[in-house]
């Protein structure tokens, strides 16, 4: 994902890359690997975040980590990158985000959660956003990212088969193969 994001767009290295929903780090190191200029991974699950942290630290990389709810982020756009966690509190990087790769929860226990944050990647990128969903949406997720969400472009660059073991109470299967399309959005 990362590697096409950097050799077929240029989108990674030298950028500022924002991972929502960075869980483990996995988009974030890569883009770090890759020769992204700064790295913020955002996500609500402090467990992942200490997870992240340690992998970037093994590798010796340089990633910002955040804990905070995706649809609680309140971003000014086409400014230096702010993120407004709460009514106080303010982290200025002094940086525009160029570029946001996220692997989003599919919405299938709960339905839009993929679209949340697509819409707040598309207010957050000044140049591309990489994320990944459920083939079966791929109508829905393109007429609302152009008609709903103003992306300028919303192309399907590859699909791709993920074998998702059974990680939580919700899931019922013991495995479940679902395929999925990598997504490049031009905000």
């Amino acid at each position: 994902m990362m590697f096409q994001a950097q050799n077929s767009f240029g989108d990674i290295s030298g950028k500022v890359v924002a991972d929502f929903g960075c869980g483990c780090g996995t988009l974030g190191v890569a883009s770090a690997l890759l020769g992204a200029e700064y790295v913020v991974g955002i996500d609500i699950d402090s467990q992942a975040l200490e997870t992240a942290s340690l992998n970037a630290s093994d590798l010796e990389l340089d990633i910002n980590l955040i804990w905070c709810d995706i649809k609680n982020l309140k971003w000014r756009v086409n400014v230096k990158f702010e993120l407004f966690l709460y009514p106080m509190y303010l982290i200025d990087v002094g940086k525009m985000v160029d570029t946001v790769v996220m692997n989003p929860p599919f919405g299938t226990r709960k339905k839009g959660s993929d679209m949340d944050f697509l819409v707040a990647a598309l207010k957050v990128a000044s140049q591309a956003v990489y994320s990944l969903h459920k083939t079966s949406t791929r109508d829905h997720v393109k007429r609302t990212a152009l008609r709903d969400f103003n992306a300028k472009s919303a192309d399907v660059l590859c699909e791709l088969r993920f074998d998702v073991p059974q990680m939580y109470k919700f899931h019922k299967k013991k495995e479940v193969d679902i395929a999925v399309d990598l997504w490049r959005f031009v905000p």
